[in-house]
């Protein structure tokens, strides 16, 4: 592994629409092209890299209930779509000349395999992206939570939130310009201030497990490889 890093196996979560970009459509070639030069150029400096996708480009699960549709139903397809943004996410790996796969909470073979935290982490060693689908399996649960639970599985040494903004701040940076970022934040004061940048469940499963979630601007490019060398004044760390 590259000496600059200074953690050597992470989970990243990204939303669905980090495969949208600006695009019109779910899905965007470009946008997916640059992620798939980003993601592949760390796992060859040898960084043992999994990921949780959301579905937000295709489908916002409770957002988008309504009075025929029950938050159950609405889940389960949220859940789905998170499942195609992965399956389309590992052929453009692939294709990129980098081996992944995806595992999903939800049996549904032959269109991947279900999960399994040993064959997770075995993957990860022989240096394979194992991108992790269909949320926990039970609604009720975000791929905010997903994320957390499976970077415990795995033995992730951080949980990396990939967003629009450069951290965590006081306040909506977009309509409150005296907002101030925090460098370091802990779980406590995370949950207590009701921060929304992850949900408490997330939270209070890192807490309790001491993992460090990092949270950056996903839209600039450098800052992936930054927080990897534990740079963090591009990020938030919330930590103990």
């Amino acid at each position: 592994m590259d000496n600059d890093f200074v953690y050597g196996r992470v989970l990243l979560k990204l939303s669905g629409e980090a495969l949208k970009g600006s695009s019109d459509s779910p899905y965007c070639g470009k946008s997916i092209k640059g992620l798939v030069d980003r993601l592949g150029s760390l796992v060859d400096a040898g960084v043992e890299l999994a990921i949780v996708v959301g579905g937000g480009n295709i489908w916002r699960g409770a957002k988008s209930t309504d009075l025929t549709l029950n938050r159950v139903t609405a889940d389960y397809m949220g859940m789905l779509a998170t499942v195609m943004n992965a399956i389309y996410l590992r052929d453009a790996l692939n294709h990129g000349g980098f081996s992944a796969e995806v595992q999903t909470s939800i049996p549904m073979m032959p269109v991947a395999s279900p999960f399994c935290s040993a064959t997770a982490k075995r993957s990860l060693e022989e240096g394979k992206i194992v991108i992790f689908a269909g949320g926990t399996g039970h609604p009720f649960f975000t791929t905010d939570t997903t994320a957390a639970l499976r970077a415990l599985e795995i033995d992730a040494e951080a949980l990396l939130k990939a967003t629009k903004v450069d951290g965590i701040y006081t306040d909506d940076p977009v309509k409150n310009p005296a907002a101030t970022r925090y460098e370091k934040i802990s779980y406590d004061e995370a949950l207590a201030k009701n921060l929304k940048v992850m949900d408490s469940t997330a939270f209070s499963l890192c807490r309790d497990n001491n993992l460090p979630i990092i949270v950056f601007n996903f839209s600039k490019p450098e800052n992936l490889e930054l927080v990897l060398q534990g740079n963090t004044s591009v990020a938030t760390v919330v930590s103990e």
